[in-house]
């Protein structure tokens, strides 16, 4: 009869067993796509002028390219994250790439304004973004040895996004009307070159795929004819009904609104990345105080970037004590889940602080614009830092539905960050107007959000253990496998 074939009958042929520079080489590539996905959310903003011009619309009006994409972004990785697990990673992140380099051209050679607007819609829709690539770093380390993995790949999702005002800042020296255009092409020509590059370097890693090409290879060799892999036993429309496919699609969204610690951890990541969002179209205002031209306002995202490699750092040797923390400790809970937070409870308070320094140095001449920078730097810690951890700790503590977990952590930084593109601009120019303290107290008050998300990280740290007994998830970890197969 059938035998399915096992992960342990071919350990040696999966991805883990891949050699290191072989795993590192893949997560490179993953790196660029992950990098050039978040560089196409912001590089759009520096084509403002040149879009609001061509098409005849107010530049409030030329932002919502960047806010629709945002927003469809955030729905795009919902829809795209189930696929991956069924039919590979390959082919899904291909598809994927294909389309938004597709959708650029609408975008590009729009003849009126409701055709970019579809474009961006449908760009942002067509990302498969970090369900797709957080997937494959589960596909490649054991759930114990993926936190360097994890941290890498995190740097390209938030590192991206400042990439895109970096490289624009250039752009924008050329006259608006060209300068727009540039702004799609190149999000192509880095789209195009990192669809190539996956297309001929990156292998299949999904497990269960990878088992069916085995079993496959090994009937026909006829070393084992009897044996066959996990999903050819079930043709995938058995397996998956349009039901289960419903509950697949909505299980993050769940999650997000049943799940006290997704819900937690996932506003205070979205709004720590939104905030990054409303910088981008905010640093204009405060920077032409002091007379930046449009590449030096560029420049000034290169703090947060610095403050997204310091967070970085910081993790690495985080990473080590928290092996041995848990080695020490198999029995105890906290030691196992919650410790993966730890160094959150020191990094988390730099969004405040980051905060208060940029409200209170944004005032323009006589102050040196250096001041500014250092708030953003420090605010830069905190993103990468709240990402990360956040991630990591949602990983551990949801096992086969952490794709689900993350899958909300992701939705809520778009969608947040898409829904506040918009207000980002008359937020900063009219609140406290009439005092000239606009800018300062606009960002006070976003320090006083943050202030109240940060002191959640350490309730949950606190709490976790408590908190996840009483979830509904994390608990039915234990009956689900039975219940729904396994799914």
């Amino acid at each position: 009869g059938k035998r399915e074939l096992k992960e342990e009958d071919c350990e040696s042929e999966l991805g883990f067993a891949f050699p290191k520079w072989k795993k590192w080489w893949i997560l490179t590539v993953i790196f660029l796509v992950q990098t050039s996905m978040n560089f196409n959310t912001s590089l759009y903003s520096n084509g403002l002028e040149g879009i609001s011009e061509h098409f005849n619309v107010s530049t409030q009006a030329a932002r919502l390219g960047a806010a629709i994409f945002l927003i469809t972004y955030a729905f795009g990785c919902e829809l795209w994250a189930p696929w991956s697990e069924e039919f590979g990673r390959k082919p899904i992140l291909q598809a994927s790439l294909f389309l938004v380099n597709l959708f650029t051209l609408p975008v590009v050679l729009a003849p009126n304004f409701g055709c970019l607007l579809a474009g961006r819609a449908l760009g942002g829709l067509s990302t498969a973004g970090g369900s797709v690539t957080l997937g494959m770093i589960a596909d490649l380390f054991e759930s114990d040895r993926q936190q360097y993995a994890v941290a890498y790949i995190v740097f390209s999702s938030v590192g991206g996004s400042i990439l895109g005002p970096i490289v624009g800042g250039f752009v924008e020296i050329l006259p608006p009307a060209q300068a727009w255009r540039w702004c799609i092409w190149i999000q192509l020509i880095f789209g195009g070159a990192v669809q190539l590059l996956h297309l001929f370097t990156v292998p299949e890693t999904r497990t269960t795929i990878m088992m069916n090409r085995i079993a496959k290879k090994r009937r026909e060799s006829g070393e084992d004819p009897n044996v066959y892999g996990p999903d050819e036993i079930e043709s995938f429309w058995k397996r998956f009904t349009f039901k289960e496919l419903i509950y697949t699609w909505l299980r993050p969204f769940r999650m997000f609104l049943t799940e006290p610690i997704v819900l937690t951890l996932s506003l205070l990541s979205g709004f720590s990345d939104a905030l990054i969002f409303m910088q981008i179209q905010s640093l204009v205002l405060v920077y032409s105080q002091w007379g930046f031209n449009s590449w030096q306002l560029g420049l000034a995202f290169v703090p947060i970037g610095i403050g997204y490699i310091i967070g970085w750092l910081l993790f690495l040797p985080a990473f080590k004590r928290n092996q041995r923390r848990r080695e020490k400790h198999p029995e105890d809970e906290h030691a196992q889940y919650e410790s993966r937070m730890s160094l959150l409870l020191w990094l988390a308070p730099c969004l405040p602080i980051g905060l208060i320094i940029f409200a209170w140095t944004s005032s323009g001449p006589p102050l040196h614009w250096i001041g500014t920078m250092f708030g953003t730097c420090i605010i830069g810690i905190a993103n990468y830092a709240i990402y990360m951890a956040t991630i990591d700790y949602m990983i551990c503590a949801y096992g086969p539905y952490s794709a689900s977990a993350t899958g909300g952590n992701g939705w809520a930084r778009d969608f947040l960050a898409g829904v506040l593109t918009l207000p980002a601009t008359p937020f900063y120019t009219n609140i406290g107007a009439e005092k000239g303290m606009n800018l300062q107290y606009a960002s006070t008050i976003l320090f006083c959000i943050a202030f109240v998300l940060v002191i959640a990280v350490y309730v949950i740290y606190w709490k976790g253990p408590v908190l996840r007994k009483r979830s509904p998830f994390a608990q039915s970890l234990a009956q689900g496998a039975t219940e729904f197969g396994g799914h």
